[in-house]
């Protein structure tokens, strides 16, 4: 597993009145726009790439296009919230839905609901804001890689070390991307 955390002073920053219990709820949704974007840049910059020519006013010029294709896979409902700026991002990605939910009793992942389209090739980016514990999001992969999912990045806005340790175990091939990695769980 390789783990990514942000070092910017722009998404420090960002994070930072994101993290202000007095941001009201638009301003934090925007915010939330805003360290999603700085986690795609970052995530992708390992994303297969093919040349592509273009006509300019003056001349041909030789760029790039990404090949391969990608899928977005919101963790429901939270991480609903993050797709916008991915899809802006890539927009050609695709995207699935996995919603799962703990059980009260036993703390244990229940998944309620799957949308997930064919994957091979898939270039698939799991969105979910926080990764606690790691059991949801460990479920999810699963689930995708049951289907044939194989190139995996996670982007959390905030991840704590007992979901990176859980991850590190269940899943090494992830790749996680975070604006902040915490000092640990607290009792809830």
């Amino acid at each position: 597993m390789s783990l990514h955390v942000l070092s910017h002073p722009l998404a420090h920053s960002v994070l930072t009145e994101l993290r202000d219990e007095r941001t009201p709820p638009r301003r934090f949704r925007r915010l939330c726009n805003e360290i999603t974007a700085f986690l795609v840049i970052e995530a992708t910059r390992t994303l297969p790439t093919r040349p592509r020519t273009v006509r300019t006013p003056i001349q041909d010029c030789i760029g790039v296009e990404i090949s391969a294709p990608t899928l977005v896979v919101p963790v429901l409902r939270a991480g609903l919230g993050m797709v916008e700026p991915v899809l802006d991002m890539l927009p050609d990605a695709q995207v699935a839905h996995v919603g799962i939910q703990r059980d009260e009793k036993s703390a244990q992942p229940m998944p309620y609901y799957t949308k997930i389209p064919p994957l091979a090739d898939q270039r698939i980016f799991i969105v979910d804001p926080i990764l606690a514990t790691g059991g949801t999001l460990a479920h999810a992969v699963q689930s995708l890689k049951d289907r044939g999912g194989k190139h995996f990045t996670v982007l959390a806005i905030v991840a704590a070390p007992e979901g990176i340790k859980f991850m590190e175990e269940h899943h090494p091939d992830v790749s996680i991307f975070t604006a902040a990695l915490d000092e640990r769980l607290n009792e809830k």
